[in-house]
């Protein structure tokens, strides 16, 4: 399982612009992407602030919807002000997802997931490691 919670910052102006760009992004996951399990926008407190909770059966299903033609259609850089990953564990019994899991991509995985592999590796934190 590879679970993570983004958070986006949206420059100033441009939030409608970011609402129109992820709502077909949204679409196009959900409609395509086999180890999708969730994927879904929120808008939080402050003005340009949003939330992305993504989870995927394992980390190629992260790589590969990062890689996806519908993923890199949208011009993101020219909206964000700025973006953190926070990879997440699901505590057992809470939640229908499994533990957050590092895997290694499959030989055949494309040089864009490759790259993207690099900036965006798994965190497994060793206190989560004793709760499972």
């Amino acid at each position: 399982m590879a679970t993570i919670l983004a958070h986006i910052k949206i420059f100033a102006g441009k939030e409608q612009e970011f609402e129109n760009i992820i709502r077909p992004l949204y679409e196009a996951s959900h409609r395509i992407e086999t180890k999708l399990r969730r994927y879904e926008y929120w808008r939080g407190t402050e003005p340009g602030q949003y939330y992305c909770l993504l989870s995927f059966d394992d980390f190629v299903g992260f790589m590969e919807h990062q890689a996806s033609d519908h993923h890199e259609a949208p011009d993101f850089p020219a909206l964000l002000e700025s973006i953190r990953l926070e990879w997440l564990d699901p505590v057992a019994g809470a939640s229908d997802l499994t533990p957050t899991e590092p895997q290694e991509l499959p030989a055949d995985a494309s040089d864009l997931m490759k790259e993207y592999a690099k900036h965006y590796s798994v965190e497994v934190q060793d206190w989560w490691r004793s709760l499972r």
